[in-house]
């Protein structure tokens, strides 16, 4: 039998798509449930939250809106970005014009895809605290740009050392990427770190995209917004999700906020490459936005009280976890017998508990796992339970 040879002719970025990390271990998870295992799945970052009542009823009648069966504003709908600009001057004490600095996106990842198309041309630099969300090394490598990692270790809480980059290093940088509070580490960012990074951009010529989706949700340190910072707008934009904040996940909404000539581009990419947020959506994006906010510290302190059941209880077991308010997940150093990856398939084989290595967001998390707190709070004391017992 002879195979076939397809004609077709994939692009170079067809061709060099990485391999989606979360799909392979949905794949490994699915295997282990195949296989009868009544697995504990923390590898996901999928919210297990529902939007708040007020948030849902205004969905509601907004898909009975007629006005909202037709095409959006291209930049968003003014209530919308209105709502985003008061979010910001209520929050963080920023003022933004939504007409010129602000610009509706469908969540974090559509408005860093379209902000990789408008400032990382191939050759580039683009560089990016390792570890790292694998969708800006996927970005970086499908740009065809170089990769600039900036190691992120534990004895600096898991923030780059921005001073120890070579001057000509940030000479041929032309984006960096920042994500703080962090996703995997949750690692926090303190103001003179962050004002250290935009005095670096006025000094090299860079421009920073701030991924700031996980807003609102520490507890013990009030996460800070880079564009409340002096010089901020020069330099940078800001992409905010409404994901994680309000549990809208699947809902796909989000904006980038910041510098005027950036989001300018953004748009009139987005306008022939992209598809605007949907109306409904966008309607219930508004009143969440525009509310005290209580929800969204309603969640924060939910996730506070399940971090303390998994980092608490990994810890009496013996494990090394990371100290951190910020995020959704804990990231525990593996057993010092074995690397991240060893130890994530020791726990899905032997206490059907899933966990992502961490060396699926750099090489510095070659020894780390990533635990998501996003199950009930019985499930997280069983998951628990079940590593416990592994390592004893």
């Amino acid at each position: 039998m002879t195979s076939y040879v397809s004609p077709v002719a994939f692009t170079t970025v067809a061709q060099s798509i990485p391999p989606n990390v979360f799909a392979d271990m949905d794949r490994k998870v699915a295997a282990a449930v195949a296989d009868g295992a009544d697995v504990i799945d923390l590898a996901k970052g999928n919210p297990d939250a529902f939007p708040a009542d007020f948030i849902r009823e205004v969905a509601k009648k907004a898909v009975d809106d007629p006005a909202n069966a037709r095409y959006s504003p291209f930049d968003g709908k003014p209530s919308f970005l209105q709502a985003a600009e008061q979010w910001y001057r209520n929050t963080y004490g920023v003022e933004v014009d939504w007409k010129t600095q602000l610009f509706a996106v469908e969540g974090a990842v559509d408005g860093l895809a379209a902000l990789f198309a408008v400032l990382v041309s191939p050759g580039d630099a683009v560089a990016y605290a390792d570890p790292y969300y694998p969708s800006y090394h996927c970005m970086t490598v499908m740009s065809r740009a170089e990769e600039v990692l900036l190691p992120s270790l534990p004895e600096r809480g898991f923030l780059p050392d921005l001073d120890a980059v070579p001057a000509q290093v940030w000479n041929r940088v032309k984006v960096l990427v920042l994500n703080y509070p962090n996703n995997p580490t949750g690692a926090q960012a303190p103001r003179g770190f962050l004002q250290r990074a935009i005095d670096l951009a006025h000094e090299y010529h860079f421009a920073i995209v701030q991924d700031f989706a996980y807003a609102g949700l520490g507890v013990d340190a009030q996460q800070i917004s880079i564009l409340s910072l002096p010089g901020a707008f020069d330099v940078a934009v800001e992409v905010c999700s409404l994901s994680k904040m309000y549990a809208m996940a699947g809902w796909r909404a989000g904006f980038i906020a910041g510098n005027d000539d950036i989001v300018s581009h953004v748009k009139q990419y987005h306008y022939q490459m992209g598809s605007m947020v949907t109306s409904s959506i966008q309607d219930a994006g508004t009143v969440a936005l525009l509310s005290d906010q209580s929800c969204v510290a309603e969640l924060a302190e939910r996730y506070a009280s399940r971090r303390e059941i998994v980092a608490g209880g990994l810890r009496e077991a013996g494990l090394d976890v990371f100290d951190s308010d910020g995020g959704i997940y804990a990231w525990v150093h593996a057993p010092e017998d074995q690397t991240g990856e060893q130890f994530a398939d020791t726990l899905l084989e032997r206490a059907s508990v899933a966990a992502l290595p961490g060396m699926c967001f750099g090489k510095v998390g070659k020894d780390y796992v990533r635990f998501s707190l996003l199950k009930s709070e019985d499930q997280l004391r069983e998951a628990v339970r079940r590593v416990a017992a592994v390592l004893a």
